[in-house]
């Protein structure tokens, strides 16, 4: 971590992994403090997924390691949480703070640019947000399929953004994050994975009673079988959490 290192307080080791603990309220005053003294800082989601991906991948350790706030995107790092007795008592979703990030901006004048997803993601995402926000500055959008990095990203420079918000799934938005935000000037770096899907409407996200009591998991389960394989993972991830704890 390298912004607000005076706020240690305000993390939970979880699973070896320094995540926020404080609620998505503090996090968002905590960014806004970023931006105002010019820090560049990386927000990334953790979840068992990741942690396991991670305890096989050296890289994707070190980004999640070196990321300024890792937030608690799913309910079994809740659960680790509430197992050692930590402070963590819900999740923060990526897409409930990018939805937060983007209330930020308008409210601050700060300027959003959106890259990743299908064009028809990327384009309703940012018609979505505009008329959520009228205050909202989304300076620019790209979708996931450039041909030109240098373009890119001098492209990007150009609209002069605050925030950046990268869907282009994990872990290639965080690496993609990691290799290039030396040289872009935004402060706040967020990988969001799947969330232009679900803004644009071409997704639909669970009910907001089950995003409450914590079983998204669930609908998407039921909605793409497939994910089963993960959700047994699950076992590996608690492993994990309490070795890290004894260590």
């Amino acid at each position: 971590m390298t912004a607000n290192t005076n706020k240690t307080s305000d993390f939970e080791k979880v699973a070896g992994y320094p995540v926020w603990s404080g609620g998505q309220t503090a996090l968002l005053r905590s960014v806004k403090d970023d931006i105002e003294q010019s820090r560049k800082i990386t927000v990334i989601a953790i979840n068992p997924e990741k942690v396991i991906r991670a305890a096989d991948d050296p890289d994707l350790k070190d980004i999640l390691l070196s990321a300024d706030y890792l937030i608690p995107d799913g309910i079994g790092i809740v659960k680790a949480s509430k197992k050692q007795r930590g402070a963590i008592k819900k999740r923060i979703t990526g897409i409930d703070l990018m939805d937060g990030l983007c209330a930020l901006a308008a409210q601050n004048s700060y300027r959003i640019f959106l890259l990743g997803a299908a064009e028809e993601s990327v384009q309703g995402t940012k018609v979505f947000l505009e008329e959520k926000y009228p205050d909202l500055s989304i300076c620019g959008v790209q979708n996931g399929y450039w041909q030109d990095d240098q373009k890119l990203l001098s492209d990007i420079n150009e609209t002069n953004p605050d925030i950046i918000l990268v869907a282009l799934g994990s872990p290639k938005q965080e690496m993609w994050i990691r290799e290039n935000m030396k040289r872009l000037s935004a402060c706040v770096y967020q990988g969001v994975g799947g969330s232009f899907d679900v803004f644009s409407g071409k997704v639909k996200r669970a009910p907001r009673w089950m995003q409450q009591i914590g079983l998204e998991w669930l609908y998407r389960l039921i909605f793409q079988p497939s994910r089963l394989r993960h959700q047994a993972k699950l076992l590996k991830f608690f492993r994990i959490a309490k070795e890290s704890k004894n260590e």
